[in-house]
């Protein structure tokens, strides 16, 4: 990871990150976010939803438990998810 990254991380706050990963992962604008849900976008298909899995655990430094990843339904479904590893959105 480049230092900018590194810097860049450490100003974000959780809500910015959460977004970010939403948005890369998805091909998504921050507009789309509150109502977005599993397969109301293309790219969050099967394979995209293990993709963004794999990326919210990697930005927030956790690994989710298999019930958690089925019940990952929408954005906000994913925010109270997160709290149960600590993590406010």
């Amino acid at each position: 990871m480049s230092r900018n990254n590194i810097n860049i991380d450490k100003i974000m706050t959780n809500l910015e990150k959460y977004n970010a990963v939403f948005c890369e992962t998805l091909n998504v604008t921050e507009s789309q976010l509150a109502e977005l849900k599993y397969q109301g976008v293309a790219e969050w298909d099967s394979v995209g939803h293990m993709t963004l899995v794999a990326a919210i655990e990697d930005a927030f430094d956790i690994m989710m438990e298999t019930d958690d990843i089925i019940d990952l339904s929408s954005y906000e479904k994913g925010k109270e998810i997160l709290k149960k590893y600590e993590v406010e959105i």
